[in-house]
């Protein structure tokens, strides 16, 4: 299958390489040791708020909303957004100058599709603006949340009000000075059909009831400063005004939300395993051992090509994804969503993963990207559902297809 790329997403990515290089590369450093420096965790690095200022000013600003969101699209297609998506993933942190960056995207697109207009001027705007950042409230330490019919977190109804009891977990960006509200799934109807029990509502950060009990650490990173939280919601009120779309329509919204999500994870991964594999080219040629440069061993030439050829996989699956969906929709792609989610994190993995043995001691520590990479990649075969989760969709979907031709 030829991936061409219209001009307008060619032009963009010309035009955002060269944003990368004049404003982030000059930077990079000071980002990297603020981060690295124990006294700045969960705080935010300033310098952040003046490159969003400068990509916006650019038309470098929410371009992963897709095109059939009428005014507040960039107008791109998934495919021409998905190497847009792939050079912001090259550098692990970059994505949020453009407003392009989890749980946000996600969040984003919810309120853009589903919210009513009042969710959306009070919500949905800031956030797009990027003058805020928000959290998505789903998965639960007390069920096994790979199902997400499993979680036990009501939202009750009392006269004008939504009354919100349950414990989450592994709460992205919940951690952020800067996170305002929360999309919170839970149950209203715990005896409604299985997938009609639960619903979706916004819950400020700054409500009584709401706690923060611990940032939770991702193989030793705690991804400040938005992170990762465990919260508590003891009796939380919130207006029945914030209700998404309507009770029983949790579970809806939820497939719509993650389906687009996995994609991009995809796409950045991609990006992020391409620098690594050029991190191990260049260390190849500059390192020797036993009188040979690296590049000369045969074993090194090996994990060179085996890692070409994964991770071209890895592209064209994601590429192919990206055209499916524009083409005939997520609900149709869904094999294919759940297909590039569990594949493109394993190939980025073993790409990563020979970088790191190319490197040596040095691949295992902070002075390259590579050990945090991995540890990022290994997350993602857990993020927006397990591997098993994904394998079992496509599973089924090809028996049911087989199942039909053999009816015929």
């Amino acid at each position: 299958m030829n991936f061409e790329y219209a001009s307008k997403s060619k032009e963009l990515q010309a035009k955002l390489r060269a944003f990368i290089q004049e404003h982030i590369v000059p930077v990079e450093a000071e980002y990297i040791a603020f981060q690295q420096n124990p006294e700045n965790l969960w705080k935010r690095w300033e310098g952040m708020e003046k490159l969003k200022k400068k990509a916006k000013q650019a038309g470098l600003w929410n371009l992963f909303l897709p095109k059939d969101y009428g005014d507040l699209s960039p107008g791109l297609t998934n495919l021409e957004y998905a190497p847009l998506a792939e050079i912001m993933g090259e550098k692990i942190w970059i994505s949020e100058v453009f407003n392009c960056s989890a749980p946000d995207t996600g969040n984003m697109e919810v309120l853009a599709k589903y919210g009513s207009e009042p969710q959306k001027e009070k919500w949905l705007k800031p956030l797009m603006n990027g003058e805020i950042r928000s959290a998505f409230l789903m998965t639960e330490p007390e069920v096994a949340s790979s199902d997400a019919t499993n979680i036990e977190t009501s939202i009750v109804l009392e006269g004008d009000a939504y009354v919100i009891n349950g414990r989450k977990w592994w709460s992205s960006g919940g951690m952020d000075s800067h996170c305002k509200f929360a999309i919170v799934m839970g149950k209203t109807d715990f005896n409604a059909p299985r997938h009609q029990q639960q619903s979706m509502v916004i819950v400020p950060m700054d409500t009584e009831g709401l706690r923060i009990i611990r940032p939770l650490s991702v193989l030793g990173y705690y991804d400040s400063p938005e992170g990762h939280a465990e919260i508590q919601m003891t009796n939380v009120r919130v207006p029945k005004e914030n209700l998404i779309l309507g009770e029983g329509r949790g579970f809806e919204i939820a497939q719509g939300r993650l389906g687009p999500g996995r994609i991009h994870h995809c796409m950045r991964a991609v990006g992020l395993a391409a620098r690594c594999y050029e991190l191990m080219i260049q260390r190849s040629l500059e390192r020797e051992t036993f009188g040979k440069k690296l590049f000369q061993h045969g074993g090194c030439q090996e994990m060179i090509a085996d890692s070409k050829a994964d991770l071209e996989s890895a592209r064209l699956l994601t590429l192919s994804c990206a055209s499916a969906i524009d083409s005939i929709g997520p609900h149709k792609a869904r094999d294919l969503i759940a297909m590039i989610k569990y594949a493109v994190p394993n190939l980025a993995i073993r790409v990563i993963d020979r970088a790191v043995q190319v490197h040596g001691g040095a691949g295992v520590c902070s002075d390259f990207i590579l050990a945090r990479a991995l540890a990022s990649m290994r997350t993602l075969r857990i993020a927006d559902g397990p591997d098993a989760v994904h394998k079992r969709t496509v599973a089924r979907i090809e028996v049911n297809k087989s199942y039909r031709h053999s009816k015929l």
